[in-house]
C-alpha cells in the first residue's frame, strides 16, 4: 500500500481563473497532498483546454485539491481560495476574462455548501459588496492536458511573466491587504 492509500484523503474543487495560479497557491499548504489542474462544471465530456476556453462547454478552469483531513480541512482550504481570487469580478479573474475563468466553489456535501454560503455572507458584510463567485454542486472533474500540470514549476519564468502581466498580486493586495 502506498502512502496516498494509507491516508484518508479528501478532495475539494475550486475554480479561480487561471488554474496554474490556483495550483501554485494550494500546493504550498500544509496538508495538501496533490493539486491537479482540470475542468469542471460543464456538459462536455473530456473537454480540451481549447474547447473550454473558446467553445460553449460550460466548464471552468478548476483545480482538484487532495488533502489530508488530519492536517487541514475544507474550511481552511476555502479561506485560502478566497484570498487568492477576486470574488467581485463577474467577467473572470484578473486578466483572464470569459465564462471559463469565473470563480466557483464546488461542494460535495450539504455541510460544505453551508460553509461556502456562510463565508460568502461574511465577505459581503465585510466589503459591503455582492460576491459573484458561483456555488455549484460538484459533478465531474476532467484532468487538463499534461502541459498544464505543474506549469508554474515547469515553465517558471514564463509563469512569472504571465502572473505579473496579469496583475494578480496587485489586485489581491488591493482586495485582501496581503
Amino acid at each position: 500500500m502506498n502512502t496516498a492509500q494509507a491516508l484518508d484523503i479528501k478532495t475539494a474543487y475550486f475554480a479561480g481563473g487561471c488554474f496554474w495560479c490556483m495550483e501554485e497557491s494550494f500546493e504550498k499548504i500544509n496538508g495538501v497532498v496533490d493539486v491537479i489542474s482540470g475542468y469542471s462544471g460543464g456538459k462536455t465530456k473530456n473537454p480540451t483546454y481549447k474547447e473550454v476556453t473558446y467553445s460553449d462547454t460550460g466548464h471552468f478552469e478548476t483545480i482538484e485539491v487532495k488533502y489530508d483531513p488530519k492536517k487541514t480541512n475544507f474550511q481552511s482550504l476555502l479561506d485560502i481560495f478566497w484570498i487568492n481570487i477576486d470574488p467581485f469580478d463577474v467577467e473572470g479573474q484578473f486578466c483572464d476574462k470569459g465564462y471559463s475563468y469565473r470563480s466557483v466553489v464546488f461542494y460535495v456535501s450539504k455541510e460544505e455548501k453551508k460553509l461556502v454560503e456562510k463565508s460568502i455572507e461574511t465577505i459581503e458584510k465585510k466589503f459591503n459588496k455582492k460576491v459573484v463567485t458561483f456555488v455549484k454542486e460538484f459533478k465531474k472533474f476532467y484532468q487538463a492536458e499534461d502541459f498544464h500540470q505543474d506549469y508554474y514549476k515547469e515553465k517558471f519564468l514564463n509563469y512569472l511573466i504571465y502572473k505579473k502581466n496579469c496583475g494578480r498580486s496587485e489586485t489581491l493586495n488591493r482586495i485582501w491587504n496581503k
